[in-house]
């Protein structure tokens, strides 16, 4: 795939490529134990990490593995969350996708507007077929937003995951793109 230089702008947001100077902020959202209950890796312990992931991010965009997006407020600009797509399979046209967000601005409808653009996106400029989301069981917020923007639950894997010495389930959540753009006529 070939990013670019992709932005998305939402009334409220904008979602913009990752910098080395959002590191501080990264490392807030991923060190906070709440925030990654069901993250797939642990909390972050030093700020080399969010570093280090954000160089990651920057090297698989430009090589088109993957689309790590900063997600940040027009109004407050830096760093609140992210979205991400990644695993794409381009002969199926179709790829995962992720998205953390700070707990400061959970259940304000911020991650809904971001999904928002990037369903656009996914569906529109990239014309995939498919999307799909790999959540933990017990997260009720993601479950409702997947819900909410037309995912279907699909699937439950058992133990799929293992995050320390913590093993977890999964369910997947699919949307396709004939669903996605039949919804918004």
């Amino acid at each position: 795939m070939n990013f670019g230089n992709t932005t998305l702008e939402t009334d409220r947001l904008i979602l913009r490529k990752l910098r080395p100077e959002d590191s501080d902020a990264l490392y807030m959202i991923f060190s906070d134990k709440p925030t990654m209950e069901y993250w797939g890796c642990l909390p972050y312990t030093q700020k080399q990490q969010a570093s280090e992931s954000i160089k990651e991010h920057l090297a698989y965009w430009d090589s088109g593995k993957s689309l790590c997006m900063a997600i940040e407020n027009k109004d407050n600009p830096g760093l609140i969350g992210t979205t991400s797509l990644f695993n794409f399979h381009e002969g199926s046209r179709r790829a995962e996708v992720g998205y953390i967000l700070s707990r400061t601005y959970w259940r304000s409808g911020i991650m809904r507007e971001a999904m928002a653009a990037i369903l656009d996106y996914v569906f529109i400029e990239l014309d995939l077929n498919r999307l799909e989301a790999d959540i933990d069981p017990g997260n009720a917020a993601s479950a409702g937003l997947l819900k909410k923007i037309g995912f279907q639950l699909e699937g439950f894997l058992k133990e799929r995951w293992i995050v320390g010495d913590l093993v977890t389930d999964t369910e997947i959540y699919g949307l396709l793109q004939k669903d996605y753009l039949g919804g918004k006529e």
